[in-house]
């Protein structure tokens, strides 16, 4: 796998950047905080999503910006790939709005299937990929510190040995569950085989045989009794057949008679009502004398000569027209008063309106001339203070005139100093050690000497002893002094030259602040000339506004009191035309009253008419009711002379005696039922105890085929989760094995010659460093810069055994060491050099290394350089050629 391509749009400290990337070693180069992580923060997102993240989408954003945007292009086992996710912001939060993956035939859409793809497609999730290729800064320690169980789970899950270690774990909760169904199934089948012989033991059949005979004594018995009890029925019903007509005809009989009663009772009531209206008809006839009357006197208040439906309607209309006209005329009067009066209302209140905006402007000019002044105060300050920036900046400016560099150098000739000296530092430590090993040396020849022995080999000697080599190691003991007094004071010299340096660029730094203050004030002084313009000029706009608004206001007043004149004349007109309507009024009452009073007369004349018809309607049903009465008295003779009462006592002897012999016979009927009942039930459960003991076979047969199967299959679960761990177990070995070997080989070529001799991993996966002595050391017994090269080897040696081990199937991502320097000093970071080169070798297709220092520079086939503008706080990145850098870098060095 290959990263080709990454595109940023608002990603952390990128507002638009486009890199490509190559095959080989890629070295990020660019200061601390300059943006250089967040490239392969950026290429991790863009694979895995917001899990790559150990912070929020908010922080990924570049801030004050809405959306951002990342696309990464990649070439996996020989397919190219191209993600695009897209960031928006919604409120407070940011949610992914788009999330695309496309490739060789697919098309993925969704953050989560993106990321899922992702890692079926590279074999490996997000921690996979930071534990396998991915070295992330400050996790350069990760490996080391771990516990053993946590590196053996970190490498087994990289390896899919954790896949195993499942299938074992599935196998074994799938023999505990045959194990626990076999159980019951032999449970079961035990249980079966009693119940079978229990009821084997039982006699069913012969019980069976019994039961159907003693049934069949019974069925005969029920139907001769039941023969007996129909006769016995039909008796009573003929018995029950002469007493209801008996019945009958005494009901009939006293029903005549109650109709008789009620008939003559009816046509007495009648008659009586008959009276009564006519006395009811008397009155009407008086009440429609009076009516007529009162008729007469109401027309004598009116206009008309007759009181009929057609005079009273004429006059109705006359007066409805004449209602209509002043309605009309009233309704047009009050709008025009209401009209008139709210014109003046509102005349009024646009005057108060126009004299309080005119109050409103006259009060902020006056504000504005106060703001004025206040401006030109201000103006004056910031003059003074701009003439002060401009004598500190003059002054500062002078230090130059004399100074070893030109005004923009100052940072790196401070940083030139700063390395000669430390070069010279070290320089003086290296000699002063080489001193006191030359003086140990001198001692120890001197002292052999004395003792008549050779100072070079320590062998007795006959004659005077050689002193060649105490003569040497004078020569150097002086020639060293000699030079430790000159690095001595070059040492000097150089402290007071980054004294001066230092002091350069602080002087340096001052002046761009001061120069930048000093456009700050220039522009905040022209801000402040245009201000007091702009305020003085709006205070004489508002108070000519506010003139114009006055004398308006004048104009509305004056129109206000003419519409309230013409609104009171409206007024009086209205109080007229509401007297007419009333006179109106009272001459339509007039009218009302007499058309009531002939609807009452019609009513009553009405009335009478009615009285009478009910009256003859009386006496003609009277006359019915008598005819009725002697049909019923006829009737009432011929039903006495047929009633028989000795026809009904035979009739209810029958009947007592048929009934006794029923009450006897249902008894026992009821008593054979119960027997017959009871000796079917028996018989059905004779029957589904057979039944059963049929099934409980068959079940036991099945049953005993299920355990079977079962025992083999619980066998072979057995053997299943033997299998899978054993076969963890080997290629954890296996793999144990070649990791060692791996990492010896990675260890060797960083520490082959120099204290340590080999590393031991064991199947648990402890680590041991061994010295050249044998001596056995933790690798957290290293110092810093050593553990951080071990654990470098480790996660080299790791991903060496990953491509050997998948190679064809799943080609491993890029090698990526994000700031592997960081705990290495000079010594250490070129034996690092020297690792990278050789996982080059090895095959690795592409190594990404992000780093500040200068000598990974030397080891780049590629080199990318991010810088940070101070400004903007923006990143933005450069390709450029190694080689071309590090001539430049020695030319500006020498």
């Amino acid at each position: 796998m290959r990263f080709d391509r990454i595109r940023l749009q608002n990603f952390k400290p990128y507002a638009e950047t486009d890199l490509d990337l190559t095959d080989g070693v890629t070295v990020i180069h660019g200061l601390n905080g300059s943006g250089k992580s967040s490239l392969l923060e950026a290429c991790f997102f863009a694979l895995y999503g917001a899990r790559a993240l150990d912070e929020n989408l908010e922080d990924v954003m570049t801030t004050g910006t809405e959306e951002a945007e990342i696309e990464l292009w990649f070439t996996h086992d020989d397919g190219s790939y191209h993600i695009h996710r897209c960031l928006r912001k919604s409120g407070d939060r940011v949610q992914t709005a788009k999330c695309v993956l496309e490739g060789p035939d697919v098309s993925v859409d969704g953050a989560r299937d993106v990321r899922r793809f992702v890692a079926d497609l590279l074999r490996m999730d997000a921690e996979a990929f930071v534990n396998c290729a991915y070295v992330r800064q400050g996790e350069v320690n990760k490996l080391i510190n771990a516990t053993p169980s946590q590196r053996q789970d970190t490498i087994d899950d990289l390896l899919q040995l954790g896949k195993l270690e499942e299938y074992r774990v599935r196998a074994g909760k799938a023999r505990l569950g045959v194990e626990d169904v076999l159980t019951e199934r032999r449970g079961a089948l035990s249980k079966v085989e009693s119940q079978i012989e229990a009821k084997e033991d039982a006699g069913l059949h012969e019980r069976l045989n019994a039961l159907e005979t003693e049934l069949g004594e019974v069925d005969d018995q029920i139907e001769r009794y039941e023969d007996q009890r129909e006769k016995a029925v039909e008796t009573r019903e003929n018995a029950e057949e002469v007493l209801e007509t008996y019945r009958e005809k005494r009901a009939e009989l006293d029903a005549l008679a109650e109709d008789i009663a009620d008939l003559r009772e009816t046509i007495e009531s009648d008659e009586r009502k008959r009276e009564t209206l006519r006395s009811e008809v008397g009155e009407a006839r008086d009440s429609v004398e009076e009516i007529r009357d009162r008729i007469e006197k109401k027309r004598a208040e009116t206009t008309l000569d007759e009181v009929t439906s057609d005079a009273i309607a004429a006059r109705r209309d006359e007066l409805d027209e004449r209602e209509a006209e002043i309605r009309s005329d009233l309704t047009d009067v009050r709008e025009r008063r209401t009209m008139l009066s709210n014109q003046a209302e509102k005349l009024r209140e646009r005057a108060e309106e126009f004299e309080s905006r005119a109050a409103e402007k006259r009060s902020r000019a006056d504000e504005l001339d106060d703001a004025a002044e206040d401006a030109e105060e201000e103006l004056e300050q910031r003059s003074a203070r701009l003439e002060e920036l401009e004598a500190e900046l003059e002054s500062l400016t002078a230090e130059f005139e004399d100074a070893p560099v030109e005004l923009g150098e100052a940072t790196p000739h401070r940083d030139e100093v700063r390395e000669t000296l430390t070069d010279v530092r070290a320089e003086l430590t290296e000699t002063n050690a080489e001193v006191e090993n030359v003086r140990d040396r001198l001692t120890e020849a001197r002292e052999l000497r004395d003792e008549g022995k050779c100072p070079e080999c320590g062998q007795p000697v006959e004659d005077s002893p050689h002193v060649d080599s105490i003569g040497e190691y004078e020569a150097r003991i002086e020639e060293l002094e000699t030079t430790l007094s000159d690095l001595r004071e070059r040492r000097e010299t150089l402290n007071s030259r980054l004294e001066r340096a230092e002091s350069l660029v602080e002087t340096e730094n001052r002046i761009g602040e001061l120069r930048n203050s000093r456009e700050l004030f220039e522009q905040r002084i022209e801000d402040a000339r245009e201000t007091v313009e702009e305020r003085r000029t709006e205070a004489e706009t508002l108070r000519e506004a506010a003139d114009e608004l006055e004398a308006e206001a004048d104009e509305k007043r004056t129109a206000a009191t003419t519409q309230a004149e013409a609104a009171e004349d409206a007024a009086e007109t209205v109080e007229g035309l509401e007297s007419d309507l009333e006179t109106v009024a009272e001459a339509e009452s007039r009218l009302d009253t007499l058309s009531d009073l002939r609807s009452k007369l019609t009513e009553t004349e009405s009335e009478i008419e009615r009285l009478e018809e009910r009256r003859e309607s009386i006496a003609e049903l009277n006359d019915e009711r008598r005819e009725r009465l002697a049909e019923k008295r006829d009737r009432r003779s011929e039903l006495a002379d047929e009633v028989d009462e000795s026809t009904v006592e035979e009739a209810k002897a029958k009947k007592e005696k048929a009934e006794n012999y029923i009450e006897q016979v249902d008894e026992e009927l009821a008593t054979l039922r119960e027997k017959r009942d009871s000796l079917q039930s028996d018989i059905g459960g004779v029957n589904g105890e057979l039944e059963q003991l049929e099934a409980l076979r068959a079940d036991r047969d099945e049953l005993a085929a299920r355990v079977d199967a079962l025992e083999s299959l619980h066998a072979e679960t057995e053997e299943l989760e033997a299998m899978y761990g054993d076969l963890r177990a080997e290629l954890r070995q296996r793999n144990v094995e070649t990791l060692e070997r791996m990492l010896n080989e990675t260890f060797d070529l960083v520490y082959g010659n120099d204290a340590y001799s080999r590393i031991r991993l064991d199947g648990e996966y402890e680590l041991t460093v061994f010295q050249k002595d044998g001596t056995a050391l933790d690798p957290e017994q290293l110092s810093g810069g050593e553990r951080a090269l071990f654990n470098l080897s480790l996660r080299c040696a790791i991903y060496r055994l990953l491509a050997e081990g998948i190679e064809g199937a799943a080609p491993m991502p890029p090698l990526i060491l994000d700031e592997p320097t960081v705990f290495l000093d000079s010594g250490h970071v070129s034996r690092l050099v020297d690792l990278v080169d050789e996982m080059r070798d090895l095959g690795v297709r592409q190594i990404i290394i992000v780093s500040h220092d200068d000598e990974l520079v030397g080891a780049a086939d590629e080199l990318v350089t991010v810088e940070k503008d101070p400004t903007s706080n923006r990143s933005s990145v450069r390709q450029e050629d190694p080689e071309e850098l590090i001539a430049a870098e020695s030319f500006v060095g020498g």
